[in-house]
């Protein structure tokens, strides 16, 4: 067990995922987390994502954006990019009040989902029966990982992508990249001799051009970032100062 589990009742034993190469968002990716930030609800979740598709286009940089749940199908409806759900549970659709099964995010037009964040941790069961269930609906798992060795472990589920983020440094001001290098180094290594399709991104604390073209330099494949777009007075230009490094 990887973390403890809180978030869907029995899941089905998983089997072996599909390959990662049917599942591509693109690399290097740029995956925009808006969580639950005030204002990256509504409208907010709206502009951000039209921000995105913007930036993404002109810059050249594959994008992705995992809005709030309740805000997926809206935004799913208003872009090209691809839109990610910020969970699924392993679960069959039906009198599972409250759960969201794998076919709820495809009827809101997502492309895949975000899978282990430090903010809702998953057992390594359910990580497994959620990795195959995406890639089995042709969806995209991006999994988290708190550390190297985590990292390497769930690349035993060949996730197409797999987002290396420590707890302690989420939502601060200093990014993985530069703050523990060793650990993006390690986890790069670590991944890529269990599943080397699988894109390693880079998460916590990306703030700026300098963090995530070192992020790329010690092999990464993208970023994962929320709090450095989602809460600034001007998305767009957090948006541009991080494709800058790409």
């Amino acid at each position: 067990m990887v973390t403890s589990m809180r978030s869907a009742p029995g899941p089905s034993d998983p089997r072996r995922p599909p390959p990662t190469e049917r599942l591509p968002l693109g690399s290097p990716l740029f995956v925009l987390n808006l969580k639950t930030f005030p204002p990256a609800l509504g409208p907010g979740a709206l502009a951000i994502a039209a921000d995105l598709a913007r930036a993404g286009r002109s810059a050249g940089v594959a994008v992705a954006i995992a809005p709030a749940m309740t805000d997926l199908a809206a935004v799913a409806g208003s872009v090209a990019i691809p839109v990610l759900a910020q969970h699924v549970d392993p679960i069959d659709p039906g009198p599972t009040t409250g759960f969201v099964p794998v076919p709820a995010i495809v009827a809101a037009g997502a492309r895949g989902s975000l899978v282990n964040h430090a903010e809702h941790p998953l057992s390594g069961r359910a990580i497994a029966a959620t990795t195959h269930r995406l890639g089995e609906a042709g969806l995209a798992a991006v999994v988290c990982a708190r550390d190297s060795r985590v990292a390497g472990r769930l690349a035993a589920f060949r996730p197409p992508y797999l987002a290396i983020e420590p707890p302690e440094l989420i939502g601060g001001d200093r990014a993985v990249s530069t703050a523990k290098p060793g650990v993006l180094v390690a986890g790069v290594s670590a991944v890529h001799a269990v599943s080397p399709s699988t894109r390693v991104l880079c998460g916590a604390g990306v703030r700026g051009r300098g963090d995530v073209r070192r992020a790329l330099e010690l092999g990464t494949e993208g970023i994962l970032v929320a709090s450095a777009v989602a809460l600034a007075r001007r998305p767009r230009a957090a948006i541009d100062e991080l494709l800058a490094g790409f």
